[in-house]
C-alpha cells in the first residue's frame, strides 16, 4: 500500500490540528482495525492516547484513480462500536429534526460542511466530488461515524454534530480503549442532540475562499466510503 509521501506534517496540521503522518506499523493496525488494507492512507487524523490510529485521513483520489469523498475516516473499534449504537438509538433523526427547526444549528452545520471541503482541497482538488463532503453535510445528518471523525481530527468547534456524538458515547481523549470489547457508555436518547451549545460557536478553518456547495455527481462517479468494518460515509 503506497502512502503519498507528498504530504507532510506540515500540510497534515493545516488539513486537521490532529493529524499527523503514518508511523510504521500505523498500516497494519489500521487493516486489523477494519479487517482491511486502507486506501489512500496520508495520514492519520487522530490517535488514542496510547498512540494506535483513531482516524485516518485520505486522499481525495484513490491510488486507483477513483474519487473519494470521505477525508476522514473512524477506524479505532470501541469509537465506532459506541457510535454505531447512537445512531440504532435514533440519534440521526434528531438531529435532522433539529436542522430543520433549528435556523444557528443547520447555519453551522453548513459551516462544517464547507470547511470540510476547504481541508480536504489542500490534499487536491477532484472535480468528481467538488461539493461533496461526507456525513449528509450540509443539509442532513446521515453517518455519525464520518462526523465524529471529522470532530477528532479537527478538534472541538468546527462540527457541532460530531462533537455532540463524541460527547454522548463518552469519548474521553485521555483514556485508552483498545482493550475493550465492549463497554460502551449510556445515553438518553435523543440527549446529544438536544444538548448542543450555542450554534453560532462554529470555527471556520485557516482562512480560503469557500467553496459553494453543489449537487452530488453522477451514482457512480465517485468511490462509496468503505462500510465492511464501520459506517463512515
Amino acid at each position: 500500500m503506497a502512502v503519498n509521501e507528498q504530504v507532510t506534517a506540515d500540510l497534515l496540521r493545516r488539513v486537521a490540528a490532529h493529524a499527523t503522518p503514518v508511523r510504521d506499523g500505523d498500516p497494519a493496525l489500521i487493516a486489523k482495525q477494519l479487517g482491511r488494507l486502507p486506501r489512500g492512507l496520508v495520514g492519520v487524523g487522530a490517535r488514542c492516547v496510547c498512540g494506535a490510529p483513531a482516524v485516518t485521513v485520505t486522499s481525495p483520489r484513490l491510488p486507483d484513480g477513483t474519487p473519494f469523498p470521505t477525508l476522514f475516516y473512524l477506524t479505532l473499534p470501541w469509537v465506532v462500536r459506541a457510535v454505531s449504537r447512537l445512531e440504532a438509538a435514533g440519534e440521526m433523526v434528531r438531529f435532522n429534526d433539529r436542522l430543520a427547526s433549528d435556523t444557528e444549528f443547520a447555519a453551522a452545520y453548513e459551516l462544517a460542511h464547507h470547511s470540510y471541503l476547504q481541508r480536504r482541497a489542500l490534499l487536491g482538488e477532484v472535480s468528481e466530488i467538488a461539493g461533496v463532503s461526507a456525513g449528509g453535510m450540509p443539509r442532513r445528518v446521515k453517518c455519525l461515524h464520518a462526523l465524529a471523525g471529522y470532530s477528532l481530527a479537527v478538534g472541538a468547534g468546527v462540527c457541532l454534530v460530531g462533537d455532540m456524538t463524541l460527547e454522548a458515547v463518552g469519548w474521553d481523549p485521555n483514556v485508552c480503549r483498545c482493550s475493550e470489547s465492549d463497554g460502551v457508555a449510556e445515553w438518553e436518547p435523543g440527549a446529544a442532540a438536544k444538548s448542543a451549545p450555542a450554534a453560532g460557536a462554529a470555527a471556520e478553518p485557516a482562512p480560503m475562499a469557500n467553496a459553494a456547495a453543489k449537487s452530488a455527481p453522477a451514482a457512480g462517479a465517485a468511490a462509496e466510503p468503505d462500510g465492511e468494518a464501520t459506517g463512515n460515509g
